[in-house]
């Protein structure tokens, strides 16, 4: 879907992005990274549960990326939350606890996408351009 601004101008609605990571080194790279890519706007970040639970749910974005171990709370209680409520959103879980047992957890509480951070990262980025709406 495509916007005429006021100028004129065509524009293509950005998709919204919305980080959750403990990690303050990890999330500024993240952060940057998505940040250049084209068509992704990051909307907002988090390295708490119930600030990402919060903020998610006040800013609703199309996708968030979030990580298992949190600085307080559990990403897994923050994926099962956002996933109760009512606005669709894509979730990819990024973590460096990338176990089967784990990996079965988020899945069944509805990610849409595990990945190991140390062997899968790259993955990432072509998982976010594929939503992109150009």
């Amino acid at each position: 879907m495509n916007y005429q601004t006021g100028t004129g101008e065509v524009t293509t609605p950005k998709i919204r992005v919305f980080l959750v990571e403990d990690s303050k080194v990890i999330r500024q790279r993240l952060l940057s990274l998505l940040d250049g890519l084209p068509g992704v706007e990051i909307v907002g970040d988090s390295d708490t549960a119930a600030d990402a639970i919060r903020e998610i749910n006040a800013l609703l974005p199309d996708i968030v990326v979030l990580d298992i171990k949190l600085k307080s709370g559990s990403g897994i209680e923050v994926l099962r939350t956002i996933k109760q409520g009512q606005a669709p959103m894509t979730v990819i879980m990024l973590t460096n606890y990338a176990t089967d047992e784990y990996r079965k957890k988020c899945l069944e509480a509805g990610a849409d996408y595990f990945l190991d951070k140390t062997n899968e990262f790259e993955r990432l980025f072509p998982i976010m351009k594929q939503f992109r709406r150009e």
